[in-house]
């Protein structure tokens, strides 16, 4: 049976309680019957005396009657010179002074001991003792004035142990015997257990029922209070299902408390928060890597098709094309392939960066010379699309701490795009401004159409064209981006506003290095 832990909680703490309503009435019980055998015993202490000395005044009567100088103990002891009393009185003088004593006082059996504890005198019905010998270690802790309650020897049982009093029976100086009187008879233990059936041991079970059922409902009260976070908690997990497009997050919570539970519940918020972000950052990473293994496959696909047009047409008509027909056909080809070459390239590098197998090797160089080696090799290329290129250098240059080949790619691919969507009669300036905070900044910035606003958000994750152009990979800048995350910045396009108060147009894009 499987049970929640609520239900569990439950079942342990009513089999806690019963347990502990049962100890607590076995003790009240218990301490009950031991406050009573104090009390008694202490009321009782000095009976056995009593006994022993209205004995002795019996004795000392010298015109008593055979019969009352028969009750007396010590003198019986005495006539034989230190004999058990029992032989001065005999065992029916014994049995009619005890059992009249007993009829006065139901509750109380009186004994005769000898000086080793043997009973020698009774008023006990016959056959009823179970032992004729009482230990006298508790008979002297009693006339030591020990602490009561004092348990001794119980002459009708074979082990059982009662209060009693006790006193020391004495014939002139001399010890003869001891009067030994249980204070709670077996008629006494009948009419208690009676009594403690019917009503002491009803009202204790009563007490007990009551006591475990208001302490089970405030228990179970108080468990429902505790547990319900618990199963606040457990909902809001159950609700995260990563097979959902958007993960379903649990009802914030409010800060400040200082319960554990709701200090984990606010944690596990926290906590789905995060995993929602993860896992829709996870989800828009796959899209776009979709996009991307589609964009190239694309890019890849149109031109070695035309690649293998061309040469079957080659193969096909070899005998009838003349040497300029035949010419311009392996041109056609030759650049295509060429096309893909540059993608299979640019594909391996952009891997080669996203899987960290490349890291930045850092060196101090100067940024006026990269920029300078840049202007020159895309000097015939700006020439031929009538684009000026500019840079605005800081005096003096500033040295930056980078890898000088990545920061190269970085510029050159900036570069590549800006002249290819500027237009004749425009132009692509570099900026470099000076270091501030320890970061030179450069800005790249062209006279073109600009990017549009619904491209802006999908820039730097998977290729893009412009409307109208044709798409030739658009993966550098992916491959700027990550370059630029290897050196811990980033690469940004600026926005309408920062156009505006720059007075530019265009495309913008703005990133810092370390400064050397």
């Amino acid at each position: 049976m499987k049970l929640t832990l609520s239900q569990r909680l439950s079942l342990v703490f009513a089999i806690l309680l019963l347990a502990c309503c049962g100890a607590s009435a076995w003790l009240q019980i218990r301490a009950a019957i031991m406050h009573e055998m104090e009390v008694v015993q202490g009321l009782s202490r000095g009976l056995a005396r009593s006994i022993a000395l209205d004995a002795q005044l019996m004795h000392a009567d010298a015109d008593a009657a055979p019969e009352a100088a028969a009750t007396d103990p010590a003198d019986a002891s005495g006539a034989t010179g230190g004999a058990p009393p029992s032989e001065g009185l005999g065992p029916e003088a014994v049995r009619r002074l005890f059992s009249k004593l007993m009829v006065v006082n139901p509750s109380v059996e009186v004994y005769l001991l000898d000086m080793e504890g043997r009973v020698v005198g009774h008023a006990a019905p016959a056959g009823s003792l179970k032992r004729d010998r009482v230990d006298l270690e508790p008979v002297r802790r009693l006339l030591d004035n020990q602490p009561l309650p004092i348990q001794g020897d119980d002459p009708r049982s074979t082990n059982g142990r009662k209060v009693f009093s006790a006193a020391v029976l004495r014939m002139g100086e001399q010890k003869v015997g001891y009067i030994y009187v249980i204070l709670q008879s077996v008629e006494h233990d009948r009419l208690a257990a009676r009594a403690t059936a019917s009503s002491v041991l009803r009202t204790t079970l009563w007490s007990m029922a009551l006591v475990a059922l208001l302490g089970l409902i405030a228990g179970l009260i108080a468990f429902r209070l505790i547990t319900r976070p618990l199963g606040r908690l457990t909902a809001n997990m159950r609700q995260l299902d990563t097979k959902a497009d958007q993960l379903v997050l649990p009802a914030p919570v409010s800060g400040g408390s200082r319960d554990e539970i709701a200090i984990l519940e606010q944690a596990f918020s926290e906590m789905a928060a995060r995993i929602n972000e993860q896992w829709q950052t996870m989800r828009q990473l796959d899209q776009d890597r979709r996009e991307v293994v589609a964009n190239i496959s694309h890019d890849l696909r149109t031109p070695l098709g035309s690649l293998h047009g061309y040469l079957e047409t080659l193969s096909l008509k070899d005998g009838t094309l003349d040497a300029a027909e035949r010419q311009r056909y392996l041109g056609i080809a030759l650049a295509q392939s060429r096309k893909v070459g540059g993608l299979a390239q640019a594909l391996f590098e952009l891997a080669r960066l996203e899987h960290g197998a490349v890291e930045p090797e850092l060196e101090a160089f100067s940024i006026s010379d990269l920029i300078q080696d840049v202007f020159q090799k895309f000097e015939l290329k700006a020439q031929e699309r009538n684009v000026r290129l500019m840079a605005t250098l800081p005096h003096p240059a500033p040295m930056v701490r980078a890898d000088l080949g990545m920061i190269e790619r970085v510029l050159t691919n900036l570069f590549d795009n800006a002249i290819r969507h500027t237009p004749a009669g425009g132009e692509v300036e570099i900026v470099v401004e000076p270091a501030r905070d320890g970061k030179v900044q450069l800005i790249v910035a062209d006279t073109g159409p600009g990017i549009p606003p619904e491209m802006r958000d999908v820039l730097f994750r998977r290729p893009f064209a412009l409307r109208g152009e044709r798409r030739e990979g658009g993966l550098g800048l992916l491959i700027v981006n990550r370059i630029m995350q290897l050196h811990g910045g980033g690469i940004e396009l600026l926005g309408a506003d920062d156009l505006a108060r720059q007075q530019r147009q265009g495309a913008v894009f703005r990133f810092a290095l370390p400064a050397g």
